[in-house]
């Protein structure tokens, strides 16, 4: 009998589509703030789970509201049980969700892929999607260093996604009026005298 390692399978990709706010009520109601297109749709994928995907949370929609919508949790039946569940992320398998219209994409796929500039130079790798409140921007962590750079997620800056080929291509965006990356060069024969205005 052969002792054969097998690699471990890889665990199925998660998209965050929501998260509960807060107890709503006393019957164990509860205010969740989704990240889907339509607020409702949160409902309608079947069982979700905790970040660690650990517990599993079935929805049941009551209302939508400006804030997000009010939903029963299977199992949770009062106050007390559902302020528990205050700031649980609610996720589902990538699989689960319908493909993204064209020009669209979905966060978690874009996360991996091999970041390169527009000569072909390797430039990093996509860490995270992330929107401060004026769009999305990707968050690249730089090849060899321990830093990672935002670059806005339009079309300008990232003119290419071949999840094929598990990469994109980058412009990253001319900072004015940036400071050199090393400000203890010497004075070079441009500048002579080393001043700065």
């Amino acid at each position: 009998m052969s002792d054969h390692s097998q690699p471990p399978t890889p665990a199925p990709k998660r998209i965050l589509l929501g998260q509960i706010a807060s107890a709503h009520g006393i019957r164990g109601e509860v205010l969740v703030r989704t990240f889907t297109g339509e607020p409702a749709a949160i409902a309608t994928y079947g069982p979700l789970s905790d970040k660690p995907g650990t517990r599993s949370f079935r929805l049941k929609m009551v209302r939508i509201t400006d804030k997000g919508i009010i939903a029963r949790v299977d199992g949770i039946a009062d106050r007390t049980a559902a302020e528990q569940l205050r700031g649980t992320e609610l996720y589902v398998e990538r699989a689960k969700l319908p493909p993204p219209a064209e020009d669209e994409f979905y966060h978690a796929d874009l996360v991996g892929l091999a970041v390169e500039l527009e000569d072909g130079a390797a430039y990093g790798i996509v860490h995270a999607v992330v929107n401060f409140g004026a769009g999305d921007l990707v968050e690249v962590t730089r090849t060899g260093l321990t830093s990672s750079e935002l670059i806005p997620f339009t079309k300008a800056n990232v003119p290419t996604i071949d999840f094929a080929a598990g990469r994109i291509t980058v412009v990253p965006p001319v900072m004015v009026g940036e400071p050199e990356p090393q400000q203890s060069q010497p004075a070079t024969d441009d500048d002579p005298s080393g001043d700065s205005d």
